[in-house]
């Protein structure tokens, strides 16, 4: 199918370039759809579907100065307004001051991992890339998703509203998935495309007093994975956990992290730790004195913290899309294509997100960032959640956390409040709930101080969800989780 107005994505593409005036210059045109629904006391309210289309034209002023760079996009581009956008980019880049980080573009052929070097880009790369849906080409249509996609996953919504009903419990919360159909040309031949899928559950249970509240959330590619009534399940147990309640004083405990936890920490690590900024001595991945802490161990746990664009179910672009440059991303980049990456490896720092310019500047290689995250352990026999609670002795378990923010990037230190379940474990067993706490917390020491980590699952970000959705992340115990003051949120 193309877009509305009939005018098909790979079209648009080439009359922009063909627009463009001599310079070089890169073009993405996006095509994306969505479908959701909603729920509310045990009732569903909305649902529905969407279509937008959003164009970028980069155009590069090469001068005898430097490169100096134009970006502007729009969304709802028709084809006869094309060539008026590539001539405001145009304009743009005339204005503009020369690019630090300007560079040669990705081309056919040329477009390897992190680098322009001719090497490994294979069946990846080219006009053929073979990246979409179903392994969609350049030439086919661009992916839609429905309210069909929906459909199973609605039906047995429906049963397991009714149960809640019946078993006194309110639920609330959406289903949505949408598809965005990516296509990526630039003025040296490069043409690639790129299909991400992207769907997630979030589902809240509330007491029919509304007293007591649960939460819990998946992400999927298709919906065929979800389990609506397993994750109405694990909520009731929740609030009957929640029958009883305790109150705890502000401190340092030891606490179970579960994986959505876990992964709204860890991204934000990996939001941080940019090549650049480490270099110059900005944040905790800076060296005293100079230099990046690459090498340094930051746990003595056998972890490792990687980026795949290929990993099972967790897929995403398997090349560069910058849409502009930023200090470890660059639009010289596009294209560049992508592979595995450990940003953690066995406990020690291996390497920080960078551009080709920014990993010059840090002395590192070139490590451009990735649209996923897996945190994972080595050992073998790692446990499930369950499993760490039945060997607890005393501990707090922590369901969720919201509303995280950067409080020193020197330590990386982060606040934010626990909502939906704080519960206390002794002899192995959930014995209550415990009252909210605001957290004051270092993912970076925090890998310092873990003590378990179990087996790594498919998860979904609680504060993060809306910006990062795959994510396959361990729970995790952790010595001394400053909870550092009592909270009155619910």
């Amino acid at each position: 199918m193309t877009m509305a107005n009939g005018v098909s994505p790979q079209q648009t593409v080439e009359r922009a370039l063909a627009a463009a005036r001599g310079g070089d210059c890169v073009v993405i045109a996006e095509e994306t759809s969505g479908a959701n629904l909603r729920w509310a006391d045990n009732t569903l309210t909305t649902n529905g579907v969407s279509r937008s289309r959003q164009l970028t034209v980069i155009a590069i002023d090469r001068r005898a100065d430097g490169a100096a760079v134009g970006v502007v996009s729009r969304a709802g581009v028709r084809l006869d307004q094309v060539e008026a956008v590539v001539r405001e980019a145009e304009h743009e880049a005339r204005q503009a001051t020369p690019a630090e980080d300007a560079a040669e573009l990705s081309g056919e052929g040329n477009h390897g991992p992190f680098g322009i070097d001719g090497k490994d880009g294979g069946e990846r790369g080219g006009r053929s890339a073979t990246t979409g849906a179903a392994g969609a080409t350049w030439d086919d249509p661009d992916s839609l998703t429905g309210i069909g996609v929906l459909r199973d996953f609605a039906v047995a919504l429906g049963e397991t509203l009714r149960a809640a009903r019946a078993a006194g419990r309110r639920l609330y919360g959406f289903a949505e998935h949408d598809v965005t159909s990516t296509f990526l040309g630039t003025s040296a031949g490069l043409r690639l495309r790129h299909d991400q899928p992207t769907g997630r559950v979030e589902l809240n249970a509330k007491s029919a007093d509304l007293e007591r509240s649960a939460w819990t959330a998946a992400a999927t590619r298709d919906f065929t994975d979800v389990d609506v009534v397993g994750l109405a399940d694990g909520l009731g147990e929740r609030l009957r956990w929640a029958e009883r309640s305790l109150e705890l004083p502000p401190g340092r405990y030891e606490t179970l992290l579960p994986p959505s936890a876990v992964s709204d920490l860890l991204v934000y690590l990996y939001w941080s730790a940019g090549a650049r900024d480490a270099a110059d001595g900005r944040t905790v991945f800076s060296k005293a004195g100079g230099g990046t802490r690459v090498g340094d161990r930051l746990c003595e746990l056998p972890v490792t913290l990687s980026s795949d664009p290929l990993a099972a179910g967790l897929g995403s672009a398997p090349f560069v899309i910058a849409h502009a440059s930023g200090p470890d991303s660059s639009v010289f980049d596009n294209g560049i294509a992508l592979r595995r990456t450990d940003w953690i490896h066995d406990g020690e720092l291996a390497a920080l997100v960078s551009s080709r310019y920014s990993a010059g500047l840090a002395g590192l290689p070139v490590t451009p960032a990735i649209g996923n995250l897996t945190f994972a352990t080595s050992a073998a026999g790692a446990p499930a959640l369950e499993e760490m609670i039945a060997s607890t002795g005393r501990a707090l378990l922590l369901t969720s956390l919201w509303y995280i923010r950067d409080v020193d990037p020197q330590t990386l230190l982060l606040t934010g409040l626990t909502r939906d379940g704080v519960y206390l474990v002794e002899d192995g067993e959930v014995v209550g709930a415990v009252n909210n706490f605001r957290f004051n917390e270092s993912p970076v020491s925090m890998l310092g101080r873990m003590l378990e980590v179990g087996a790594t699952v498919p998860t979904l970000p609680r504060e993060w969800g809306d910006d990062f959705n795959r994510a396959a992340m361990p729970p995790v115990r952790v010595e001394g989780f400053n909870m550092s003051s009592v909270s009155q949120a619910s």
